[in-house]
């Protein structure tokens, strides 16, 4: 039988690798949550498209037809040697990350090479995933630990289902903290939690930022009573403050192992709020990140 035939009713985990320093914190992410949803993974490498063409058109009004006729043959060779230099390092991206999976234990695994934009593929890729799984940053910010991925919050604005940006290397995971806000996309992480193994196991802190009032002690107990009717052991906190401090503050002094929130938000009140704190977590927490729309 087709490995792939064996997990095709949990879905795929969506890995993407870029063969930036992030590529082995992807594979070994996706290889663990493939383990605990029973799910096969598929890595995708997703080869931008390029800007030579628009450099043609810009210049083939200032030269003569001869020249232009010569010049565009040549851009033309140029591309397609370019096009094969990527689908060559493509497939070395690829093989390297389908063999760190498989070395991890995981046998349901395929690749795809493909061309385009990152967030259109999601777009057409997640329809049959649980998960999408991406690195902090890309292969153009290694270094610069303030600077995501230039394609990240484009990906995670388009997707719909779960996104787990992953920290620099993989570390088996103990506990994790919810940055719950009582909203729409924080109400859609508990619902997951409670109803897939993700993270079952493992100790929950569900933390709420405001003030200590009735209406916020109210959504900190029904997330909490949820939480535990879901068999896990719930640590619930309200704390006042600046929620991307207090956030930050509490991942560190609580040695947390994933940060749970929900991503950019639908409207522009909304998105201000909770956008803003996305990408601050996103720059400032060292440990994965598990997003919800």
């Amino acid at each position: 039988m087709n490995p792939l035939d064996s997990t095709t009713e949990n879905g795929n985990i969506l890995a993407f690798v870029d063969g930036s320093i992030y590529t082995d914190s992807v594979c070994d992410h996706a290889a663990w949550a493939a383990k605990r949803l029973e799910a096969r993974v598929r890595i995708l490498h997703v080869q931008t498209s390029g800007t030579n063409a628009a450099a043609v058109k810009d210049l083939s009004g200032s030269i003569g037809l001869g020249a232009k006729s010569a010049l565009l043959e040549k851009l033309a060779q140029v591309d397609e040697a370019q096009g094969r230099l990527d689908q060559q390092r493509g497939r070395v991206i690829l093989e390297h990350a389908k063999e760190q999976v498989v070395a991890a234990g995981i046998a349901a695994v395929e690749t795809m090479h493909r061309r385009g934009s990152l967030s259109e593929t999601i777009s057409e890729m997640e329809t049959d995933a649980q998960l999408l799984v991406l690195g902090k940053r890309g292969e153009d910010a290694d270094f610069d630990k303030l600077h995501l991925g230039s394609n990240l919050e484009r990906a995670v604005r388009s997707a719909h289902k779960p996104v787990l940006v992953t920290s620099r290397a993989f570390k088996k995971g103990e506990r994790f903290v919810i940055a719950y806000d009582g909203g729409s996309s924080t109400r859609k992480a508990v619902d997951y939690l409670v109803s897939n193994p993700l993270l079952r196991g493992m100790a929950c802190h569900l933390l709420k930022v405001g003030a200590n009032n009735a209406e916020n002690q109210r959504r900190l107990e029904e997330a909490t009573l949820k939480l535990r009717d879901g068999g896990y052991d719930v640590t619930p906190q309200l704390i006042a403050g600046d929620a991307d401090e207090v956030i930050a503050a509490y991942v560190a002094e609580n040695e947390m192992s994933i940060l749970v929130m929900g991503a950019y938000g639908h409207t522009r009140i909304r998105n201000m709020i909770i956008g803003s704190t996305t990408s601050n977590m996103l720059r400032s927490c060292p440990i994965p990140v598990l997003m919800f729309r």
